[in-house]
């Protein structure tokens, strides 16, 4: 007799998707449309999601890289990630009103990088090169903070006064991998105070949960979300260190490889980064499920009931205040 195949089932990640300061600053974009009308231009992506800036684009946001592309009397907000005090005073002196979208728990860390540098510490700000996030926490106060990409980056930190040194963390980390790097900076540094809290956000680490409970039952974890996003690319390096198979990062359904399905996959994980819309995952169900992976099971690692209000500047008339600025 031929043997019977494994039933083909969906493990589907709760939570997931948007979190909090994503869906704040989205919606105050386009709050900001409705209120103020086209074009309100957003520094740098609003969030890193692909299908989200598309959108945005289409009902009249345009995204600049310089606040300096901005014309002088025009709407600018300023992405969940956060920027530097240096380019709030580059708003001003383009006579621009602002909106600031940053995620609160963001802003969280950039005030713990001010009170201890007022406090003189050095402070070790755990995250990566280049993000959006890391650049707008190290503009806080960039002569007391140095920057470490991971353990391999420990051995060449140095500091003024081993017995003041403090460690604070980029939100979309992996815990583990935060963790290692802390373990490491203890070691070389026995007094290193941590922050009054963990800085890696309860999203990131509520969708990291999640993808360890499912990744040892799954053959394959499909992550939804952006290549430019750092906690979407984490969930796909969480997977594969808590069991799966294989793991593969896509923007949108049509991008998964039917090859993927090859060699015996019963069990696909399916979940998204805290950037991406439901809509996009609800494509890739729709898609397994014409393969026959129509049976879902959700995987539940927490409950999510945290919502941030709108920024403040929604509750003025900001058009009257840019217009103002370019009379001044």
């Amino acid at each position: 007799m031929t043997p019977t195949p494994p039933a083909r089932r969906v493990l589907l990640a709760a939570p997931r998707g948007y979190c909090a300061g994503v869906d704040r600053a989205v919606i105050a974009v386009e709050k900001a449309l409705e209120q103020y009308g086209a074009p309100i231009y957003v520094r740098h992506e609003i969030v890193h999601n692909k299908y989200v800036v598309r959108t945005l684009e289409k009902k009249g946001a345009i995204f600049v890289e310089q606040t300096d592309e901005v014309p002088p009397g025009a709407i600018v907000m300023f992405s969940a990630h956060g920027v530097a005090p240096a380019v709030h005073e580059e708003a001003r002196r383009g006579r621009l009103a602002t909106i600031d979208a940053t995620c609160p728990l963001v802003t969280k860390v950039h005030k713990e990088a001010v009170r201890y540098a007022n406090e003189d510490f050095d402070i070790l700000l755990i995250g990566h090169e280049g993000h959006e996030e890391v650049i707008g926490t190290s503009g806080e106060a960039p002569d007391h903070i140095q920057l470490v990409d991971g353990p391999g980056d420990v051995a060449k930190v140095e500091v003024r006064d081993p017995s003041k040194v403090v460690w604070l963390s980029q939100t979309t980390l992996s815990v583990d991998e935060t963790m290692e790097t802390v373990d490491a900076l203890k070691d070389k540094f026995p007094q290193l105070v941590s922050p009054p809290s963990d800085d890696i956000c309860y999203a990131t680490q509520n969708r990291q949960l999640a993808v360890k409970q499912m990744g040892a039952d799954a053959d394959l974890v499909i992550v939804v979300g952006s290549r430019n996003s750092s906690n979407s690319k984490r969930l796909v390096e969480v997977a594969k260190l808590a069991g799966a198979k294989e793991a593969y990062l896509v923007d949108f359904a049509e991008e998964i490889d039917e090859s993927w399905l090859e060699g015996g996959v019963s069990t696909v994980g399916v979940t998204s980064g805290a950037s991406v819309p439901e809509v996009l995952v609800e494509g890739v169900l729709e898609w397994l499920a014409q393969r026959g992976f129509e049976d879902v099971e959700i995987v539940k690692a927490a409950e999510e009931s945290i919502t941030f209000s709108l920024p403040k500047e929604l509750r003025r008339d900001l058009r009257a205040e840019a217009a103002a600025l370019t009379e001044q």
